[in-house]
């Protein structure tokens, strides 16, 4: 079956939408329920007691260990975006070494870290002697090229095809999957998109036989532009489509 994963979350504001999850109860809740609808695994961006994102390791360990304590045994990540320490590259980093304090069981299974973005290289590395299982995030061909250039290999792509009209949305993520075939990149890739294009790259990674994702961050309606309950619909409606 195809691998969908669950993306619960994203940098979406609260109040976005009623059922977005913020709070490490209500991740793991949401999680809970992702999973019982056929998700294979968790993405989501934790938050301070405000509700901002957050790296830093009290909220990462939190929302990982309630998640965990909810679905044992199923895999969970993060996000490094750059944008959640407002660019500043060096405090992502302190950030994400801070995670060395806390116990393996409560570091995320792995993190996505974009190659679009300033100081990706030491923060791979950074997580890899963490323990955690880095997914690359590619958004075009030019990042396709510099996951090559790196020689590292990853838990999984990330065919991102953020912004842009979804009626270029296929031939987009194409042209990266073969810049990515022809480099020789290694690993496992999964497809998605964001809003308007986010259905149709979930059907088109059911068509080339892909992994990929499905929730509250990339978009908040059915396929048919309905509102939905949740993640556990969103992943729902996506399986129905994949089977």
């Amino acid at each position: 079956m195809t691998m969908i994963k669950a993306c619960l979350n994203g940098n979406r504001r609260p109040g976005d939408h009623p059922a977005l999850p913020v709070t490490p109860l209500e991740l793991a809740e949401a999680a809970r329920e992702a999973r019982e609808a056929g998700a294979d695994a968790v993405h989501m961006h934790p938050r301070d007691a405000t509700g901002r994102e957050s790296l830093s390791a009290v909220h990462i360990g939190a929302a990982v260990r309630t998640v965990r304590q909810a679905c044992p045994g199923f895999p969970v990540g993060v996000s490094t975006g750059l944008w959640i320490t407002g660019g500043d590259v060096e405090a992502r980093r302190e950030a994400v070494q801070g995670w060395a304090e806390l116990e393996p069981r409560d570091r995320p299974d792995f993190a996505s870290v974009n190659l679009a973005e300033e100081g990706f290289s030491d923060l791979w590395q950074d997580l890899r002697r963490l323990g955690v299982g880095v997914e690359a995030g590619v958004w075009s061909v030019d990042d396709a090229d510099a996951l090559a250039a790196t020689g590292l290999e990853c838990l999984r792509v990330l065919v991102e095809i953020i912004g842009g009209s979804a009626d270029t949305s296929v031939s987009r993520a194409h042209a990266v999957l073969a810049r990515l075939d022809h480099l020789g990149v290694p690993g496992p890739r999964l497809l998605h998109g964001e809003e308007a294009p986010a259905w149709i790259l979930v059907d088109e990674a059911g068509q080339l036989g892909l992994a990929t994702r499905i929730g509250l961050e990339d978009v908040l309606h059915s396929p048919v532009g309905d509102p939905v309950d949740g993640n556990a619909e969103l992943v729902r409606l996506a399986r129905a489509r994949l089977t």
